[in-house]
């Protein structure tokens, strides 16, 4: 049995957060340990409990997300912390990620990525919400967030790097394929195989990573 995942969860709308809480209680691999509705109080909760993830708001009163964020991860630096933000919030994702943030999810994300988004910041990947702009992406790259800094440099083929180009600029597994005469089933293949070397769960974080390491160019996807 995979060991649970303390999770404390920050917003200041209860409806919010009883609706998170509802979902998360069928989970067994994840166990909520308690709820802040400010960000002085989700300090004092995390000082108290030590969860190993945070999901949080990042506009709440008192104190925002962004600052409890920056405060938090100095005092523990392995805290995983997950932003969660309203879609026209692009800047404030941002700050939230260069505080200490290691993913983000939008206010409508379905449950399923809430899962993986808790799951994959609990095994030290980062998260990008799957339904990140190409503007946002290119925010990200130009933050001073840098996730891979402390990475060993990681090696892709040309092949590889023709796919993730034309996975970037939204091209299906089918049309990739019929483009470099492939077929459908190994474009998926070479796609599973990316997202293990980047470190990535989804199409926006490989955006993020090879705008990033400049596999391609802002202009190729805005």
């Amino acid at each position: 049995m995979k060991p649970s995942i303390t999770l404390l969860i920050a917003d200041d709308h209860e409806i919010f957060r009883d609706g998170l809480a509802l979902m998360l209680s069928k989970q067994d691999d994840i166990k909520l340990i308690a709820q802040a509705e400010n960000g002085k109080e989700l300090i004092e909760l995390t000082e108290k409990l030590q969860p190993d993830v945070i999901l949080t708001d990042i506009k709440m009163p008192l104190m925002d997300g962004i600052e409890a964020t920056r405060l938090l991860v100095q005092k523990f630096p392995e805290l995983k912390i997950i932003a969660l933000s309203m879609f026209d919030e692009e800047n404030l994702i941002v700050e939230m990620l260069e505080s200490g943030a290691k993913g983000y999810l939008l206010k409508n994300a379905d449950k399923t990525e809430i899962l993986e988004a808790i799951t994959s910041v609990f095994e030290d990947k980062v998260f990008y919400c799957k339904g990140t702009s190409a503007r946002l992406a290119s925010m990200i790259v130009k933050s001073k967030f840098n996730p891979y800094k402390k990475k060993v440099p990681i090696a892709f083929n040309d092949r590889e790097k023709d796919i993730i180009k034309l996975i970037c600029q939204q091209y299906t597994a089918q049309e990739i394929g019929d483009k470099l005469f492939l077929s459908k089933r190994t474009v998926e293949g070479y796609r599973i195989k990316i997202l293990e070397k980047m470190n990535v769960k989804n199409t926006a974080g490989m955006v993020v990573f090879a705008l990033k390491h400049s596999f391609i160019k802002e202009s190729e996807i805005l």
